[in-house]
C-alpha cells in the first residue's frame, strides 16, 4: 500500500513536574528535509533523534517539535540576590531621593539579575520522552497510510478513465482508417491522372502503418498495469510511479500525433488531462 508524504502526528505525556508534547508534521519533498525543535537541555540527543525520524519517515519536508511545559510549583529561574543588592546600592548613589521600591524596580531590569539553574538530563525522563516520540511518529505514519488509501482510490479512478478513453479511441480506428483512404482517393481523383491500383494499395498500406497506434496501445496498457502493480507494492515507490507516468505520457502523446482524427484527438486530450491529475498526486507519494 502506498503512503502519502503529507501527515501529522501528536502525542503527550504528563510527568510529575512537567508535561511533554511531541508534534510531527510533513509535506511532500524530493528528499528528507528535516527541521527539529527541542529544548536546549536535550540538544545532545538531537543527532540520535534525527536518525530515528529519518528511519521512520524516509522522505518529506518534516517539522518535528518537542515542547516541555513545567507543572512544578518551583521554577528553575531565580533572582540573583547579590547582583540585585549591588545594583540598588549603586542606584542609591545616583538617585538619593528615590525610595526602596523604585530602586528595586530599576535594579531588576538590569542585566544578570535573574539566573537559571541548569538542569541535568534525567535518563529516566528521556526514556519516557522516547515513548512519546515513538507514539507521535506512529501517529504520523498512520495518517500517511490513511492519506495513501485516498490516493490509491484516486489513482485507480484515473487509470480506469485512461483505459476507457483509450478503448473509445481504438473503437474509432476503422472509421479513421476509412476516412484516410477516402481523402487519398478524393485527392487522386481531383488530380485526374491514371494510377496503378496495386501500387496505390501498397503506398496506402505503408502510409497507414505509419499511423497505426497498436504498439502505443499495447505499451500504454502495460504501463497502466505496471502503475497499479507498483502502488500495491510493499516499498516506498513515489519516484518509480513518477517514472512510469513519464512513459505513459510518451505513449499518449504519440497516439495524439498519429491519430489524424478529430474525435480521437479529443479523447487523447482527455487522457492527457487524467494523466496530469495523476502526476500532481504522485508528487505526494512517499
Amino acid at each position: 500500500m502506498i503512503q502519502s508524504m503529507t501527515g501529522f502526528g501528536k502525542a503527550t505525556l504528563q510527568l510529575p513536574t512537567k508535561k511533554i508534547t511531541v508534534e510531527a508534521k510533513s509535506l511532500n519533498s524530493k528528499g528528507l528535509d528535516l527541521n527539529v525543535r527541542m529544548p536546549s537541555l536535550y540538544r545532545e540527543m538531537e543527532l540520535g533523534l534525527r536518525n530515528q525520524i529519518a528511519l521512520k519517515l524516509e522522505r518529506g519536508k518534516v517539522d518535528f517539535s518537542i515542547f516541555i511545559e513545567s507543572t512544578a510549583e518551583q521554577t528553575s529561574t531565580k533572582v540573583n540576590v547579590p547582583i540585585v543588592k549591588a545594583y540598588i546600592n549603586q542606584l542609591r548613589e545616583v538617585y538619593a531621593d528615590a525610595d526602596e521600591t523604585e530602586l528595586m524596580k530599576m535594579a531588576v531590569r538590569m542585566p544578570d539579575t535573574m539566573k537559571i539553574e541548569r538542569d541535568e538530563i534525567d535518563e529516566n525522563d528521556w526514556v519516557q520522552i522516547q515513548t512519546v516520540i515513538e507514539e507521535a511518529l506512529q501517529n504520523i505514519l498512520n495518517f500517511r497510510r490513511d492519506e495513501g488509501m485516498s490516493l490509491e482510490k484516486e489513482f485507480q479512478l484515473r487509470i480506469g478513465n485512461i483505459r476507457q478513453y483509450m478503448t473509445e479511441a481504438l473503437a474509432l480506428d476503422p472509421e479513421r482508417v476509412q476516412a484516410i483512404k477516402d481523402r487519398l482517393q478524393t485527392a487522386i481523383s481531383e488530380l485526374k491522372v491514371n494510377v496503378d491500383e496495386n501500387r496505390f494499395e501498397q503506398e496506402l498500406i505503408y502510409y497507414l502503418e505509419k499511423l497505426d497506434i497498436t504498439e502505443e496501445k499495447v505499451r500504454l496498457t502495460n504501463h497502466l498495469d505496471y502503475f497499479l502493480e507498483t502502488i500495491n507494492g510493499t516499498e516506498a515507490n513515489g519516484r518509480k510511479l513518477g517514472f512510469i507516468t513519464q512513459e505513459m505520457g510518451r505513449e499518449i502523446n504519440t497516439m495524439g500525433s498519429k491519430s489524424n482524427h478529430a474525435q480521437m484527438q479529443k479523447l487523447v486530450v482527455q487522457m492527457k488531462d487524467e494523466l496530469e491529475k495523476i502526476k500532481e498526486q504522485v508528487l505526494n507519494v512517499l
